[in-house]
């Protein structure tokens, strides 16, 4: 029987957390809408695990109509008490607020001709870079100058570390840890 491969360390206990890890965490995501509702999740693991969000990100899914952000660009009331009233999810008057501002947000972009992961990777010059090794950052500089950048364009729940966390979970910065397998 062969050894597990070493990985991340906070992926090595938790059998949900440790197959994210494996097969999503990290992994280069270079589709605009799978960009977007990567980042619409880290907002809403604000303050909770992301293992919370993880096991309820099919609910999310379901929820928020696929993350299409046309259809969540045009909720309005009715969707929000809906959403509010689906124990699923996240039932946060702010994020879910959020979450429709970053669908418009995401659809003004594309209006002006800006493609979101075209955006996104343009300031990696379209490859991913290298976190330190550590695992342990939890802010970057680079973190930083995109959560500005996309509070410029009117999204909100994007502050640095939501930010940062979400670069190194779409794979624009490879923050694996120097032992583990997927670096």
């Amino acid at each position: 029987m062969s050894e597990d491969p070493p990985r991340c360390r906070w992926a090595s206990a938790d059998p949900a957390m440790r197959a994210y890890h494996d097969t999503q965490w990290g992994i280069p995501v270079r589709d605009s809408r799978a960009l977007w509702e990567k980042l619409v999740l880290d907002g809403f693991q604000a303050g909770l695990s992301w293992r919370t969000i993880l096991l309820k990100r099919d609910a999310f899914r379901e929820a928020f109509h696929g993350f299409e952000p046309v259809r969540v660009a045009a909720y309005g009331d009715r969707e929000i008490e809906r959403l509010l009233g689906n124990a699923g999810i996240v039932r946060s008057r702010p994020k879910i607020a959020a979450t429709i501002r970053n669908a418009r947000a995401y659809l003004a972009m594309e209006a002006d001709g800006e493609d979101f992961s075209a955006f996104v990777w343009r300031q990696v010059g379209g490859e991913p870079i290298r976190g330190d090794g550590t695992g342990s950052a939890t802010r970057s500089d680079l973190g930083d100058r995109l959560s500005d950048m996309l509070k410029k364009r009117g999204f909100s729940f994007v502050g640095p570390v939501i930010v940062h966390a979400w670069l190194q979970a779409t794979g624009v910065v490879n923050d694996h840890e120097d032992r583990c397998f997927r670096r």
